[in-house]
């Protein structure tokens, strides 16, 4: 089992570097292609439309066998990433991120089916999160390797780097994960079924919300840390480092607690533990230490949030599990979209200290998640 889960992890971790490594060769990606930084923002957005487009997708393929699947979607992250390294113009690479960005909800929704299919019975959390685990480690290795290959070479060698793993992910996918059928097939009509029920809603917006209060800080984590934490830039590579290892932490143990607390109980956790890490950040992001602590809290609980999350939408999707696991990814990404956009509004306002404010913008979003969340397991899991 557990080779099958490297192997579906490897595949996360290449969606991982494709999507977060943009952040970190930006300025060399326009400098190239001769546009300017906001354009070349762009790259960012059109991955996430990418994701958008490519869940609802996966419905034409759902009669396939499932580890058919996960190898389509492989060689997908494969042609996206070489389209990225070849790219001759910026709208070549616009076009090469969107195809990146197709695979992504998908991927996440079928590995997460069959990573609870290969767990033995009890530990599917945990299965899931051993699977997650590829996009918090691609923050931890991957982004810096793709950056500093960025900086020593060239931005189209991070690109050339995913595209070898993307090929590599083909290739244990064949040999490591076994055959699965397709799953049963109740009809187009019934994969939106889902969208009638309360407890999916729930898990979707929990998503959508931990995911605004995570971004409305991490995306402008920079300026908090060197403006109003006072570290040097030199120490900003140590401390994403640390935010890389605490979000595998938060997306192990909470596969653990999930199986041991129920999953709901360890997103209602997560949520709050995000909330309390922005309230820190508001009221106290000018003492570097507790700064440090708050961010821990942020990263942790957003994978701690994911792994629960993602599980609980196949439970609860109604016979629409691979709409559902596909669904999940699009709240996050919208999250992480409208996150950013909030968390910048206070300095684009000239409100005084703004970083603090984009903290508490994000505590709001970070508190309605656990709201959510605790909704959740009153109404699904009181008796669990």
């Amino acid at each position: 089992m557990m080779k099958s889960l490297i192997a579906l992890a490897f595949g996360t971790l290449v969606l991982g570097i494709a999507e977060f490594v943009m952040m970190g060769i930006l300025t060399d990606v326009a400098n190239d292609l001769s546009v300017t930084i906001p354009q070349a923002g762009h790259l960012i957005s059109a991955y996430a439309v990418g994701v958008c487009i490519g869940a609802p997708l996966l419905l034409a393929i759902r009669r396939m066998p499932l580890k058919r699947i996960l190898i389509l979607l492989a060689v997908v992250m494969a042609v996206g990433n070489l389209m990225a390294a070849a790219s001759p113009n910026y709208i070549f690479l616009l076009v090469a991120r969107l195809i990146s960005g197709l695979p992504h909800g998908a991927y996440f929704g079928v590995a997460s089916i069959v990573a609870g299919k290969l767990a033995v019975k009890g530990k599917e959390t945990q299965a899931v999160s051993i699977m997650i685990a590829g996009m918090t480690i691609a923050n931890v290795i991957g982004v810096p390797i793709g950056t500093a290959l960025s900086v020593w070479v060239s931005w189209r060698y991070t690109f050339l780097l995913a595209a070898v793993c993307s090929v590599f992910t083909v290739y244990i996918l064949h040999k490591w994960v076994p055959f699965m059928p397709a799953m049963e097939d109740t009809g187009f009509r019934s994969q939106f079924r889902m969208f009638k029920h309360l407890g999916a809603w729930l898990i979707l917006l929990a998503t959508f919300c931990g995911s605004v209060g995570v971004f409305s800080v991490s995306s402008y984590i920079r300026p908090i840390l060197t403006i109003n934490s006072g570290f040097s830039e030199e120490m900003l590579t140590p401390l994403m480092v640390v935010a890389g290892m605490a979000m595998v932490a938060g997306n192990l143990l909470s596969g653990r607690f999930s199986d041991k607390f129920t999953p709901g109980r360890a997103a209602a956790f997560s949520g709050g533990l995000i909330f309390v890490g922005t309230i820190l950040i508001h009221f106290y992001s000018y003492y570097a230490v507790i700064m440090v602590m708050a961010m821990i809290m942020c990263y942790s609980g957003q994978f701690a949030l994911s792994c629960p999350q993602q599980l609980l939408i196949i439970r609860y999707s109604y016979g629409a599990a691979l709409m559902g696991g596909a669904s999940i990814q699009i709240a996050f990404n919208f999250g992480n979209a409208l996150g950013a956009y909030l968390g910048g509004l206070p300095e684009h306002h000239n409100v005084p200290d703004p970083y603090s404010y984009s903290a508490l913008i994000g505590a709001g979003f970070a508190i309605l998640s656990a709201v959510c969340m605790v909704w959740f397991v009153r109404r699904y899991e009181k008796n669990k």
